[in-house]
C-alpha cells in the first residue's frame, strides 16, 4: 500500500477540499483525484461522497481514516527519529507582521528553539508589504504575513484567520449601542501602514458608505495604534486576537456595527526546494502554532483558514450587511 497515497487521504479528509489538498501536498489536483481511486479501488470501498465544493467521508472512508492515520504519522515518526535535529546549526531570516507578534508568535519561538536548539532566528518584524519586498530581495527565508506570494519556488500556506472588529476606549461609552460607519467617522479612524490591504478597504469602505471623506490615520506600528485606542485618541479595525490583554482589562470594547468587517487571513510564505527542508518544517511548526492558537480562542477571535475564502477579503464587496 503506497504511503503517499495515504497521506493524501488523510490529508484530503482533513481539508475536504482536492484544491486545497493538492496545495498543502504541492501537486495537482489530478495527481489527488488519481491516488484516491487508486486507493479506493485497492481497498474496494469509496472513501468519500464528492459535493460541489467539497467532499465528506463515507462510513468506510471514516473506518479506514483511523487506520490510515496512525500509519502515516507512524512513518513520519520514524523518518523523525532517524533525524537529530538537535545538532543543527545555522541561521533562519524570518520576517513577521506585529499582529502575529502580538498573538501567537512567542509560541511558535519555543517550539522552534525545542526542535532545533542550536539554531538561530533573525527576527524582522516590518508590514507585508515591506516583508514581501525584502523576501522577492532574499533577504528573508519564510514570512509570516497576510498576502500570498507569487514567484519560483515559492510556498504558500495557509495559517489561521483573524476577524476584524471595530474597537475603542471603554471611557468613550460606545459600546452599548449600534453604530453605523458614519458614526465612527465622527472620530479619529486609526489604521495599518499605508496601502495595506485593511488600509486600502478602509479608504473606500469609507468612501462609499460616509458619503464625506474621511481622513484614516496610518500607524506602522500596532504598539501605537492599539495604545492610541486605549488612550481614547481614536477608533481602529484590528483583530481581537491582539488586544486579549486590553479586551480582558476592560480598557477597550469592541462595538457594535450595522456591518460586518472582513477576516484577516495569515500566510506564511517560504522557498520551497529539496535543499530548503528547513524552510518547509518550520512553516508546517508556523501552521500547527496558528491553528492550535485559533482552536484555542473563540471564533470571533481567531479561526481555522476557511476553504471558501475569497481571492481579496479585502474587497469592499467582502463586507456583509
Amino acid at each position: 500500500m503506497n504511503l503517499r497515497f495515504l497521506e493524501t487521504f488523510v490529508w484530503l479528509a482533513k481539508l475536504r477540499n482536492f484544491r486545497m489538498t493538492a496545495e498543502k501536498l504541492h501537486t495537482t489536483q489530478a495527481a489527488v483525484s488519481s491516488r484516491l481511486a487508486t486507493l479506493e479501488q485497492e481497498l474496494g470501498v469509496r472513501l468519500f461522497d464528492r459535493g460541489d465544493r467539497e467532499v465528506t467521508l463515507t462510513h468506510e472512508g471514516g473506518k479506514a481514516l483511523v487506520f490510515a492515520d496512525r500509519i502515516v504519522r507512524t512513518a513520519h515518526d520514524m523518518v523523525d527519529s532517524l533525524k537529530d535535529r538537535a545538532l543543527f546549526t545555522g541561521v533562519v531570516r524570518i520576517g513577521v507582521i506585529e499582529s502575529i507578534i502580538h498573538s501567537w508568535f512567542p509560541d511558535l519561538m519555543t517550539r522552534i528553539h525545542r526542535t532545533w536548539p542550536q539554531l538561530e532566528v533573525e527576527l524582522a518584524g516590518d508590514t507585508t508589504i515591506k516583508l514581501i519586498e525584502q523576501f522577492g530581495k532574499g533577504n528573508l527565508d519564510l514570512i509570516l504575513h497576510t498576502d500570498n506570494v507569487l514567484g519560483a519556488n515559492v510556498q504558500n500556506i495557509a495559517l489561521c484567520d483573524f476577524p476584524m472588529r471595530w474597537v475603542g476606549a471603554t471611557s468613550l461609552n460606545l459600546h452599548g449601542e449600534l453604530l453605523t460607519l458614519a458614526d465612527l467617522a465622527n472620530f479619529p479612524v486609526l489604521s495599518f501602514s499605508r496601502n495595506s490591504g485593511p488600509h486600502r478597504f478602509l479608504e473606500r469602505l469609507l468612501d462609499e458608505q460616509v458619503g464625506r471623506r474621511v481622513h484614516v490615520n496610518c500607524m506602522t506600528s500596532v504598539s501605537a495604534m492599539i495604545r492610541l485606542v486605549v488612550d481614547g485618541f481614536g477608533l481602529a479595525m484590528i483583530p481581537p486576537a491582539i488586544i486579549q490583554r486590553e479586551l480582558a482589562n476592560g480598557d477597550v470594547q469592541m462595538l457594535k456595527l450595522d456591518m460586518e468587517m472582513p477576516d484577516m487571513p495569515l500566510v506564511c510564505s517560504y522557498r520551497a526546494g529539496p535543499e530548503t527542508p528547513l524552510f518547509q518544517q518550520i512553516a508546517a511548526q508556523a501552521q500547527q502554532t496558528a491553528q492550535d492558537f485559533a482552536r484555542s480562542l473563540p471564533a470571533h477571535v481567531a479561526r481555522l483558514p476557511s476553504a471558501t475564502a475569497v481571492p481579496d477579503p479585502w474587497s469592499p464587496m467582502s463586507a456583509g450587511s
